[in-house]
């Protein structure tokens, strides 16, 4: 893979891994909050953060040459 891929997993990773070390009784109900969501919600939201991350890529990907 593109070490650009491997960079961004990097990063998703990190964040990702900041809510459970920092706040992890706070994460744990943000977790069980998303848990008890409708289907339909849980499907707005994750399409509106594919949406986010393609826009974000499309963005960078014209400033960075890619």
């Amino acid at each position: 893979m593109n070490s650009t891929i491997w960079l961004a997993l990097a990063l998703v990773l990190v964040l990702e891994g900041l809510g459970p070390m920092l706040y992890p009784k706070s994460w744990r109900k943000m977790i069980l909050t998303l848990a008890n969501l409708p289907d339909h919600i849980l499907r707005r939201f994750g399409g509106g953060l594919v949406v986010a991350g393609f826009v974000i890529y499309y963005m960078l990907r014209g400033r960075l040459g890619g």
